[in-house]
Protein backbone atom coordinates (compact mmCIF):
# COMPACT_ATOMS: atom_id res chain seq x y z
CA UNK A 1 0.00 0.00 0.00
CA UNK A 2 1.54 3.24 -0.80
CA UNK A 3 1.57 6.42 1.53
CA UNK A 4 -0.78 8.79 0.90
CA UNK A 5 0.42 12.29 0.74
CA UNK A 6 -0.81 15.11 3.29
CA UNK A 7 -3.92 16.89 1.88
CA UNK A 8 -2.77 20.09 1.11
CA UNK A 9 -0.52 21.43 -1.77
CA UNK A 10 1.83 23.26 0.75
CA UNK A 11 2.67 22.71 4.45
CA UNK A 12 1.00 24.65 6.71
CA UNK A 13 3.47 27.15 8.12
CA UNK A 14 4.16 27.04 11.81
CA UNK A 15 3.15 29.67 14.54
CA UNK A 16 6.15 30.08 16.65
CA UNK A 17 5.13 31.95 20.35
CA UNK A 18 6.66 29.57 22.84
CA UNK A 19 9.38 27.95 20.49
CA UNK A 20 10.17 31.62 19.05
CA UNK A 21 13.82 31.25 20.96
CA UNK A 22 14.60 27.31 19.75
CA UNK A 23 17.66 27.93 17.68
CA UNK A 24 19.07 30.82 19.28
CA UNK A 25 22.36 31.28 20.76
CA UNK A 26 22.21 31.10 24.33
CA UNK A 27 18.36 31.37 25.07
CA UNK A 28 18.13 29.86 28.43
CA UNK A 29 20.14 32.70 30.15
CA UNK A 30 18.66 35.74 30.95
CA UNK A 31 20.49 38.46 28.81
CA UNK A 32 19.61 37.05 25.96
CA UNK A 33 16.51 36.19 27.37
CA UNK A 34 15.33 40.12 28.14
CA UNK A 35 17.08 41.12 25.13
CA UNK A 36 14.45 39.06 23.53
CA UNK A 37 11.56 40.72 25.70
CA UNK A 38 11.64 38.70 28.91
CA UNK A 39 9.68 39.76 31.57
CA UNK A 40 7.94 42.39 29.89
CA UNK A 41 5.15 41.02 31.01
CA UNK A 42 5.79 40.64 33.94
CA UNK A 43 6.62 43.89 34.79
CA UNK A 44 3.27 44.89 32.90
CA UNK A 45 1.23 42.71 34.48
CA UNK A 46 2.63 44.04 38.37
CA UNK A 47 2.69 47.66 37.23
CA UNK A 48 -0.89 47.96 35.52
CA UNK A 49 -3.19 44.94 35.66
CA UNK A 50 -4.63 43.69 39.41
CA UNK A 51 -4.68 39.96 40.09
CA UNK A 52 -8.16 39.27 39.06
CA UNK A 53 -7.56 41.51 35.94
CA UNK A 54 -5.07 38.39 34.83
CA UNK A 55 -7.23 35.91 35.74
CA UNK A 56 -10.08 37.64 33.45
CA UNK A 57 -7.52 37.59 30.26
CA UNK A 58 -6.45 34.38 30.96
CA UNK A 59 -10.18 33.26 31.48
CA UNK A 60 -11.01 35.23 27.98
CA UNK A 61 -8.20 33.37 26.26
CA UNK A 62 -9.82 29.92 26.30
CA UNK A 63 -6.37 28.88 27.36
CA UNK A 64 -6.84 25.24 28.11
CA UNK A 65 -4.25 22.96 29.87
CA UNK A 66 -1.34 21.54 27.42
CA UNK A 67 -0.66 18.59 29.56
CA UNK A 68 -2.89 16.48 28.37
CA UNK A 69 -6.67 17.33 30.25
CA UNK A 70 -7.50 20.59 28.77
CA UNK A 71 -9.31 22.06 31.84
CA UNK A 72 -9.24 25.97 31.04
CA UNK A 73 -6.84 27.42 33.16
CA UNK A 74 -8.64 30.69 33.65
CA UNK A 75 -11.16 28.42 35.97
CA UNK A 76 -9.09 26.72 37.82
CA UNK A 77 -6.71 29.49 38.57
CA UNK A 78 -10.52 31.17 39.56
CA UNK A 79 -10.90 28.10 42.06
CA UNK A 80 -8.35 29.18 44.85
CA UNK A 81 -10.16 31.24 47.92
CA UNK A 82 -9.41 34.68 47.95
CA UNK A 83 -9.98 34.93 51.98
CA UNK A 84 -7.68 32.05 52.68
CA UNK A 85 -5.16 33.12 56.33
CA UNK A 86 -3.01 30.03 55.16
CA UNK A 87 -0.06 30.64 52.28
CA UNK A 88 -0.84 29.84 48.38
CA UNK A 89 1.58 28.15 45.79
CA UNK A 90 1.97 27.70 42.16
CA UNK A 91 3.41 24.11 41.43
CA UNK A 92 4.76 23.97 37.42
CA UNK A 93 4.16 19.69 36.45
CA UNK A 94 7.11 19.35 34.84
CA UNK A 95 7.13 15.52 35.23
CA UNK A 96 6.66 14.93 31.58
CA UNK A 97 7.02 11.20 31.45
CA UNK A 98 4.25 9.85 28.56
CA UNK A 99 5.65 7.99 26.57
CA UNK A 100 6.62 9.81 22.81
CA UNK A 101 6.27 13.41 24.52
CA UNK A 102 8.86 15.31 24.54
CA UNK A 103 7.60 18.92 24.22
CA UNK A 104 8.19 20.31 27.81
CA UNK A 105 11.69 19.23 27.75
CA UNK A 106 12.75 21.00 24.86
CA UNK A 107 10.69 24.09 26.19
CA UNK A 108 12.62 24.11 29.47
CA UNK A 109 15.99 23.51 28.36
CA UNK A 110 15.80 26.20 25.49
CA UNK A 111 13.83 29.01 26.92
CA UNK A 112 13.23 28.44 31.25
CA UNK A 113 12.86 32.05 31.85
CA UNK A 114 9.82 31.77 30.27
CA UNK A 115 8.45 29.26 32.58
CA UNK A 116 9.66 31.43 35.57
CA UNK A 117 7.85 34.43 33.71
CA UNK A 118 4.39 32.65 33.22
CA UNK A 119 4.94 31.20 36.50
CA UNK A 120 5.08 34.42 38.30
CA UNK A 121 2.43 35.87 36.60
CA UNK A 122 0.16 32.53 37.69
CA UNK A 123 1.36 33.37 41.19
CA UNK A 124 0.99 37.17 41.05
CA UNK A 125 -2.58 36.17 39.71
CA UNK A 126 -3.75 34.06 42.80
CA UNK A 127 -1.81 35.25 45.39
CA UNK A 128 0.64 32.60 45.80
CA UNK A 129 3.79 33.33 47.68
CA UNK A 130 5.97 30.13 46.17
CA UNK A 131 6.51 28.29 42.88
CA UNK A 132 7.30 24.67 43.15
CA UNK A 133 9.13 23.42 39.52
CA UNK A 134 8.70 19.46 39.60
CA UNK A 135 10.94 18.29 36.82
CA UNK A 136 11.27 14.65 35.81
CA UNK A 137 14.44 13.17 37.46
CA UNK A 138 15.45 12.16 33.96
CA UNK A 139 15.85 15.37 32.69
CA UNK A 140 19.21 16.19 34.08
CA UNK A 141 19.83 19.48 31.28
CA UNK A 142 16.23 20.72 32.33
CA UNK A 143 16.89 20.45 35.97
CA UNK A 144 20.66 22.21 35.66
CA UNK A 145 18.62 24.93 32.93
CA UNK A 146 15.90 25.78 35.19
CA UNK A 147 17.70 26.13 38.24
CA UNK A 148 20.21 28.43 36.60
CA UNK A 149 17.37 30.68 35.33
CA UNK A 150 15.81 30.65 39.10
CA UNK A 151 19.33 31.76 39.93
CA UNK A 152 19.56 34.81 37.51
CA UNK A 153 16.32 35.84 38.28
CA UNK A 154 16.82 36.03 41.80
CA UNK A 155 20.33 37.87 41.27
CA UNK A 156 18.25 40.08 39.00
CA UNK A 157 15.16 41.17 41.52
CA UNK A 158 12.87 39.53 39.80
CA UNK A 159 12.47 35.76 42.16
CA UNK A 160 12.33 36.81 45.72
CA UNK A 161 11.23 40.12 48.05
CA UNK A 162 9.63 42.89 46.11
CA UNK A 163 9.84 41.47 42.24
CA UNK A 164 11.07 44.39 39.99
CA UNK A 165 10.42 46.32 42.88
CA UNK A 166 6.66 46.15 42.93
CA UNK A 167 5.02 45.13 46.51
CA UNK A 168 4.65 41.51 45.27
CA UNK A 169 7.02 38.85 46.56
CA UNK A 170 7.52 35.03 45.30
CA UNK A 171 10.52 32.79 45.50
CA UNK A 172 10.44 29.50 43.23
CA UNK A 173 12.53 25.92 44.01
CA UNK A 174 12.90 22.84 41.60
CA UNK A 175 11.98 19.18 42.70
CA UNK A 176 13.36 16.49 40.97
CA UNK A 177 11.06 13.64 40.49
CA UNK A 178 11.98 10.17 41.12
CA UNK A 179 11.15 8.90 37.68
CA UNK A 180 7.49 7.61 37.92
CA UNK A 181 5.08 7.61 35.69
CA UNK A 182 2.20 8.13 38.23
CA UNK A 183 3.64 11.29 39.58
CA UNK A 184 2.61 13.31 36.52
CA UNK A 185 -0.95 12.94 37.93
CA UNK A 186 -1.64 16.42 39.76
CA UNK A 187 -2.24 14.88 42.97
CA UNK A 188 0.38 12.51 42.79
CA UNK A 189 2.60 14.94 42.45
CA UNK A 190 1.88 16.26 45.29
CA UNK A 191 2.29 13.62 47.45
CA UNK A 192 5.75 13.66 46.36
CA UNK A 193 6.61 16.96 46.54
CA UNK A 194 5.59 16.77 50.51
CA UNK A 195 7.99 13.57 50.67
CA UNK A 196 5.58 10.59 49.99
CA UNK A 197 4.93 7.97 47.76
CA UNK A 198 3.22 8.72 44.77
CA UNK A 199 -0.31 7.78 45.59
CA UNK A 200 -3.25 10.37 43.72
CA UNK A 201 -5.75 11.81 46.36
CA UNK A 202 -9.14 11.27 46.26
CA UNK A 203 -11.26 14.61 44.92
CA UNK A 204 -13.00 16.18 46.49
CA UNK A 205 -11.11 18.68 48.29
CA UNK A 206 -9.22 19.94 44.92
CA UNK A 207 -5.93 21.36 45.18
CA UNK A 208 -6.85 24.96 44.80
CA UNK A 209 -8.58 24.64 47.90
CA UNK A 210 -6.18 22.25 49.50
CA UNK A 211 -3.46 20.79 47.89
CA UNK A 212 0.05 21.33 48.63
CA UNK A 213 0.98 21.23 52.25
CA UNK A 214 -2.54 21.44 52.64
CA UNK A 215 -2.63 24.97 51.21
CA UNK A 216 -4.31 26.48 47.95
CA UNK A 217 -2.33 25.45 44.60
CA UNK A 218 -2.30 26.13 41.62
CA UNK A 219 -1.34 23.23 39.36
CA UNK A 220 -0.13 24.00 35.64
CA UNK A 221 1.78 22.32 33.19
CA UNK A 222 4.83 23.50 31.36
CA UNK A 223 3.53 24.49 28.64
CA UNK A 224 0.45 25.63 30.08
CA UNK A 225 2.00 28.28 32.02
CA UNK A 226 4.31 29.83 29.18
CA UNK A 227 1.19 31.06 26.95
CA UNK A 228 0.37 33.41 29.88
CA UNK A 229 2.86 36.07 29.05
CA UNK A 230 1.79 36.11 25.56
CA UNK A 231 -1.84 36.55 26.59
CA UNK A 232 -0.76 39.24 29.37
CA UNK A 233 1.23 41.09 26.29
CA UNK A 234 -1.73 40.85 24.04
CA UNK A 235 -4.93 40.48 25.56
CA UNK A 236 -7.31 37.05 26.46
CA UNK A 237 -9.31 38.04 23.01
CA UNK A 238 -6.21 38.07 20.64
CA UNK A 239 -5.04 34.73 21.69
CA UNK A 240 -8.42 33.14 21.75
CA UNK A 241 -8.84 34.52 17.97
CA UNK A 242 -5.70 31.76 17.01
CA UNK A 243 -6.58 28.46 16.41
CA UNK A 244 -10.06 26.71 16.62
CA UNK A 245 -13.25 28.09 17.81
CA UNK A 246 -15.56 26.17 20.03
CA UNK A 247 -17.91 24.01 18.61
CA UNK A 248 -21.28 25.67 17.97
CA UNK A 249 -23.05 22.58 17.89
CA UNK A 250 -21.73 21.57 21.47
CA UNK A 251 -22.61 24.44 24.08
CA UNK A 252 -20.01 22.85 26.42
CA UNK A 253 -17.34 23.34 24.24
CA UNK A 254 -14.16 25.61 24.20
CA UNK A 255 -12.98 25.46 21.10
CA UNK A 256 -8.79 24.98 21.12
CA UNK A 257 -7.76 28.29 21.01
CA UNK A 258 -3.86 29.51 20.49
CA UNK A 259 -0.81 27.46 19.45
CA UNK A 260 0.53 24.08 20.18
CA UNK A 261 3.64 22.35 20.16
CA UNK A 262 3.26 19.28 18.81
CA UNK A 263 5.58 16.42 18.11
CA UNK A 264 6.24 12.86 15.82
CA UNK A 265 7.84 10.22 16.57
CA UNK A 266 8.29 6.50 15.78
CA UNK A 267 8.71 5.21 11.99
CA UNK A 268 8.70 8.31 10.19
CA UNK A 269 11.54 9.92 8.37
CA UNK A 270 11.91 12.83 9.96
CA UNK A 271 10.93 12.74 13.46
CA UNK A 272 10.88 16.30 15.43
CA UNK A 273 8.72 18.77 16.95
CA UNK A 274 6.86 22.29 15.85
CA UNK A 275 4.27 24.55 16.77
CA UNK A 276 1.18 25.58 14.86
CA UNK A 277 -1.97 27.11 15.42
CA UNK A 278 -4.87 24.11 16.82
CA UNK A 279 -6.10 22.95 13.14
CA UNK A 280 -3.11 21.48 11.37
CA UNK A 281 -4.38 17.88 10.29
CA UNK A 282 -2.80 14.85 11.53
CA UNK A 283 -1.78 13.57 7.87
CA UNK A 284 0.16 17.00 8.00
CA UNK A 285 1.51 16.69 10.81
CA UNK A 286 2.57 12.78 10.48
CA UNK A 287 3.26 13.40 6.11
CA UNK A 288 4.26 16.42 5.94
CA UNK A 289 6.63 17.78 8.91
CA UNK A 290 7.21 14.06 9.83
CA UNK A 291 7.88 12.69 6.30
CA UNK A 292 5.98 10.05 6.36
CA UNK A 293 7.03 6.43 6.25
CA UNK A 294 10.52 5.07 5.84
CA UNK A 295 11.43 4.19 2.85
CA UNK A 296 9.15 0.78 1.40
CA UNK A 297 6.90 0.68 4.33
CA UNK A 298 3.16 1.97 4.59
CA UNK A 299 1.69 4.05 7.70
CA UNK A 300 -0.80 1.18 9.75
CA UNK A 301 -1.59 3.29 13.04
CA UNK A 302 -1.26 6.71 14.96
CA UNK A 303 -1.49 7.22 18.05
CA UNK A 304 -2.42 11.30 18.38
CA UNK A 305 -0.92 12.61 21.64
CA UNK A 306 1.47 10.08 23.95
CA UNK A 307 0.99 6.55 24.59
CA UNK A 308 -2.25 6.91 26.42
CA UNK A 309 -4.91 8.14 23.61
CA UNK A 310 -6.73 5.59 21.27
CA UNK A 311 -5.15 4.76 18.24
CA UNK A 312 -6.34 5.72 14.76
CA UNK A 313 -5.77 3.81 11.49
CA UNK A 314 -3.61 5.43 8.05
CA UNK A 315 -7.42 6.06 6.87
CA UNK A 316 -8.68 8.68 9.61
CA UNK A 317 -5.68 10.75 9.60
CA UNK A 318 -7.51 13.33 8.53
CA UNK A 319 -8.80 14.35 11.46
CA UNK A 320 -7.90 18.31 12.22
CA UNK A 321 -5.59 18.23 15.87
CA UNK A 322 -7.71 20.24 18.33
CA UNK A 323 -9.38 18.92 21.67
CA UNK A 324 -13.01 18.84 20.03
CA UNK A 325 -12.15 17.42 16.99
CA UNK A 326 -9.90 14.37 18.17
CA UNK A 327 -12.79 13.41 20.23
CA UNK A 328 -15.47 13.51 17.78
CA UNK A 329 -12.87 10.89 15.84
CA UNK A 330 -12.78 8.57 18.39
CA UNK A 331 -9.32 9.43 20.20
CA UNK A 332 -8.17 12.73 21.88
CA UNK A 333 -5.05 15.44 21.70
CA UNK A 334 -3.29 14.18 24.80
CA UNK A 335 -0.24 15.73 24.29
CA UNK A 336 -0.23 16.13 20.83
CA UNK A 337 3.17 14.19 20.52
CA UNK A 338 2.29 11.59 17.78
CA UNK A 339 3.85 7.93 17.86
CA UNK A 340 3.32 6.45 14.34
CA UNK A 341 3.61 2.59 13.67
CA UNK A 342 4.44 1.21 10.34
CA UNK A 343 3.13 -1.84 8.58
CA UNK A 344 6.21 -3.92 10.12
CA UNK A 345 4.71 -3.10 13.69
CA UNK A 346 3.24 -6.30 14.97
CA UNK A 347 0.05 -5.37 16.77
CA UNK A 348 -0.16 -7.87 19.26
CA UNK A 349 3.41 -7.32 20.21
CA UNK A 350 2.75 -3.44 20.45
CA UNK A 351 0.02 -3.92 23.15
CA UNK A 352 1.86 -6.16 25.16
CA UNK A 353 4.22 -3.66 25.27
CA UNK A 354 1.88 -0.62 26.09
CA UNK A 355 0.26 -3.39 28.75
CA UNK A 356 3.55 -3.82 30.65
CA UNK A 357 4.54 -0.06 30.59
CA UNK A 358 1.31 0.80 32.41
CA UNK A 359 1.04 -2.60 34.74
CA UNK A 360 4.75 -1.82 35.70
CA UNK A 361 3.69 2.45 36.44
CA UNK A 362 0.86 1.24 38.38
CA UNK A 363 1.49 2.58 42.10
CA UNK A 364 -0.89 -0.36 43.18
CA UNK A 365 -3.67 1.76 45.36
CA UNK A 366 -7.06 0.96 43.37
CA UNK A 367 -7.62 -2.72 42.55
CA UNK A 368 -9.13 -2.15 38.95
CA UNK A 369 -5.76 -0.93 37.93
CA UNK A 370 -3.29 -2.90 40.29
CA UNK A 371 -4.73 -5.92 39.24
CA UNK A 372 -6.65 -5.23 35.73
CA UNK A 373 -2.96 -4.09 34.26
CA UNK A 374 -1.20 -6.68 35.02
CA UNK A 375 -3.90 -9.25 33.73
CA UNK A 376 -4.09 -7.76 30.30
CA UNK A 377 -0.24 -7.85 29.97
CA UNK A 378 -0.52 -11.39 30.46
CA UNK A 379 -3.48 -12.03 27.86
CA UNK A 380 -1.73 -10.41 25.43
CA UNK A 381 1.61 -12.48 26.56
CA UNK A 382 -0.56 -15.50 26.33
CA UNK A 383 -1.98 -14.05 22.46
CA UNK A 384 1.81 -13.33 21.72
CA UNK A 385 3.41 -16.73 22.18
CA UNK A 386 0.40 -18.12 20.14
CA UNK A 387 -1.52 -19.72 22.95
CA UNK A 388 -4.62 -17.84 23.23
CA UNK A 389 -8.14 -18.28 21.85
CA UNK A 390 -10.99 -15.54 20.77
CA UNK A 391 -12.38 -16.24 24.05
CA UNK A 392 -9.38 -13.72 25.41
CA UNK A 393 -10.69 -11.03 22.84
CA UNK A 394 -14.08 -11.44 25.08
CA UNK A 395 -12.30 -11.65 28.06
CA UNK A 396 -10.37 -8.40 27.74
CA UNK A 397 -13.81 -6.51 26.25
CA UNK A 398 -14.52 -7.00 30.20
CA UNK A 399 -11.71 -6.15 31.41
CA UNK A 400 -11.61 -2.58 29.93
CA UNK A 401 -15.52 -2.30 30.82
CA UNK A 402 -14.43 -3.22 34.13
CA UNK A 403 -11.20 -0.87 34.44
CA UNK A 404 -11.69 1.89 32.57
CA UNK A 405 -13.41 4.92 35.20
CA UNK A 406 -13.19 3.00 38.09
CA UNK A 407 -9.96 4.13 39.86
CA UNK A 408 -9.01 6.97 41.46
CA UNK A 409 -6.76 8.63 38.62
CA UNK A 410 -6.93 7.97 35.15
CA UNK A 411 -4.07 5.87 34.85
CA UNK A 412 -6.04 2.98 34.08
CA UNK A 413 -8.36 4.57 31.65
CA UNK A 414 -5.10 5.67 30.07
CA UNK A 415 -4.20 1.88 29.92
CA UNK A 416 -7.36 1.03 28.28
CA UNK A 417 -8.00 3.41 25.34
CA UNK A 418 -4.69 2.50 23.79
CA UNK A 419 -5.05 -1.14 24.02
CA UNK A 420 -9.13 -1.42 23.10
CA UNK A 421 -9.04 0.85 19.98
CA UNK A 422 -5.89 -1.79 18.95
CA UNK A 423 -7.46 -4.77 19.73
CA UNK A 424 -11.02 -3.41 17.96
CA UNK A 425 -9.24 -2.28 14.87
CA UNK A 426 -6.54 -4.82 14.01
CA UNK A 427 -8.66 -7.76 15.68
CA UNK A 428 -7.07 -9.92 12.61
CA UNK A 429 -3.62 -9.88 13.49
CA UNK A 430 -4.44 -11.25 17.02
CA UNK A 431 -6.80 -13.75 15.64
CA UNK A 432 -3.85 -14.69 13.19
CA UNK A 433 -1.92 -15.21 16.08
CA UNK A 434 -4.02 -17.93 17.88
CA UNK A 435 -3.55 -21.44 18.11
CA UNK A 436 -6.31 -23.07 15.53
CA UNK A 437 -9.67 -24.21 17.00
CA UNK A 438 -11.31 -27.62 16.47
CA UNK A 439 -14.49 -27.56 14.31
CA UNK A 440 -17.64 -27.60 15.73
CA UNK A 441 -18.58 -31.34 16.81
CA UNK A 442 -14.58 -32.65 15.91
CA UNK A 443 -13.81 -33.94 19.22
CA UNK A 444 -17.52 -35.71 19.98
CA UNK A 445 -16.32 -37.57 16.16
CA UNK A 446 -12.63 -37.63 17.50
CA UNK A 447 -13.97 -39.62 20.81
CA UNK A 448 -16.17 -41.84 18.98
CA UNK A 449 -13.11 -43.81 16.82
Amino acid sequence: MAPRPPAPAALTPETRVLSRNFGVAGSWTLAVARERGAYASLEKALGSMRPDEVVEEVKKSRLRGRGGAGFPTGVKWGFVPKDSPKPKYIVVNADESEPGTFKDRYLMELDPHLLLEGALIAAYAVGASKVWIYIRGEYPLCIERVEGAIREARAAGILGDRVLGHAFSCDADVHPGAGAYICGEETGLLESLEGKRGHPRIKPPFPAVEGAFGCPTVINNVETLMHVPWIVAHGGEAFARQGLPPDPANPRSLGSAGTKLMGVSGAVRTPGLWEFEFGITLRELVYGYGGGPLEGRAIKAVIPGGLSMPVLTEAELDVRMGFDELQKAGSGLGTACAIVMDDTCDMVDACENIAHFFADESCGQCTPCREGCHWMEKIFRRIRSGAGTPADLDLLEGLFVNIEGRTICALADAAVWPLRSIVRKFRGEFLRRMRPQPAPGAAAVAGGR
